[in-house]
């Protein structure tokens, strides 16, 4: 056996990282969080939309789906009872063309497939609610809200600690080892090298998940490829006629939902994210995509004045699907894909991981349990 420091190491302090340590520590595992960057949720977690997801646009029966439903009402209630900041203000998805209606009724009856009841609107019915936008048809999500993901991250930790729970930043996992009994972790601490044994190990690494994956031989069968994915934002400057999150039509041929208009809780608008594969983590904004921007935006906001968009900060998915690819299902990897007793690895959690978080971190909780 080896020398056991702590009951489960969760590996990465995102959104979802510590969501599920809290949810571990509540139910009385003692649990440390190991983070390589300075604080929390500085990657994906903190470079998003910002919204509570209702379900709509997920494969019927996927993780996704099911998650999201789960975590969306789990989310709504965890802010209530604990003052995070939030608003359901509900969605306006758009059709700016007769062509588009299809894709809206698929969207509509993809969504009722999930349990999602969405309100059918024409032209008047969306201009009544928003006056400006240009649009044949439409349909009303009242469920879909936005959340100050900063605030949900500061309150995963409090709870994680007020379970006993630890958050170590500055800390890198390079390695991963099975032993008997438990895993062994390789890595760097502040510029010291450590190794740390514990029973359960979860990887919540994100966008480096599959990396930290690779370091053990034994996972290299069941490691999805992961395709970075950057979407980029522009923030709009000056008044604005907007009081919900505005969403066209998804695009064709590419992994995104459209150049979507959304709001934060300090009703500041921006518009994102676009969809661009590469081959790294990438946060640059370039402003030369204005007129691109401005030409999406324009499809269902005419009246746009393009010289108020300001290039604002960029995001990375943690997608399993290329290019011109079906979307990819989040991936849950415990004992029963990989053979390993005491690990779990999630990979691919893109949207709607922020709404699924205590979901995901529900149904991280059960597979331990069951082991």
């Amino acid at each position: 056996m080896i020398d056991v420091d702590v009951d489960v190491v969760v590996v990465g302090a995102g959104v979802v990282g510590l969501a599920v340590a809290r949810e571990l520590a509540a139910r009385g595992r003692q649990v440390l969080v190991l983070e390589q960057e300075g604080w929390p949720g500085q990657h994906a977690s903190s470079r998003n939309s910002e919204v509570i997801h209702a379900g709509i646009y997920y494969a019927p029966g996927s993780l996704k789906a099911r998650l999201c439903r789960e975590g969306r009402e789990l989310l709504y209630a965890w802010c209530a009872e604990r003052g995070v900041p939030h608003r359901r203000i509900g969605k306006l998805l758009v059709a700016v063309a007769d062509d588009q209606r299809p894709a809206l009724q698929r969207l509509q009856a993809n969504a009722a497939a999930n349990g999602i009841e969405l309100q059918p609107l024409n032209a008047a019915e969306v201009l009544a609610r928003e006056p400006q936008l240009r649009a044949v048809a439409g349909l009303w999500s009242p469920l879909t809200g936005i959340v100050d993901s900063h605030a949900l991250l500061q309150s995963y930790e409090a709870d994680l600690q007020a379970h006993g729970g630890q958050l170590h930043c500055h800390t890198r996992v390079e390695r991963i080892v099975p032993q008997a009994g438990g895993w062994q972790l390789q890595g760097d601490s502040a510029g010291q090298p450590f190794v740390l044994g514990c029973r359960w190990l979860v990887n919540c690494a994100g966008l480096f998940a599959t990396r930290l994956a690779a370091s053990l031989p034994a996972l290299q069968a069941c490691t999805p490829r992961l395709h970075p994915c950057q979407g980029r934002y522009f923030s709009h400057a000056g008044a604005h006629p907007f009081r919900h999150l505005v969403y066209p039509m998804p695009e064709t041929n590419t992994a995104g939902l459209g150049v979507h208009a959304t709001l934060d809780l300090a009703g500041q608008l921006r518009f994102g994210p676009d969809v661009r594969y590469c081959e790294d983590v990438d946060y640059q904004v370039d402003e030369r995509l204005r007129d691109y921007f401005a030409a999406a935006i324009r499809r269902y906001w005419p009246d746009l004045d393009a010289a108020r968009l300001q290039p604002a900060y960029a995001g990375m998915r943690a997608k399993l699907s290329g290019p011109g690819e079906p979307a990819a299902d989040f991936q849950v990897q415990s004992r029963s894909s990989h053979g390993l007793p005491g690990l779990i690895n999630l990979y691919g959690i893109e949207s709607p991981g922020l709404t699924a978080s205590l979901a995901l971190a529900r149904e991280v909780a059960e597979r331990l349990a069951a082991e």
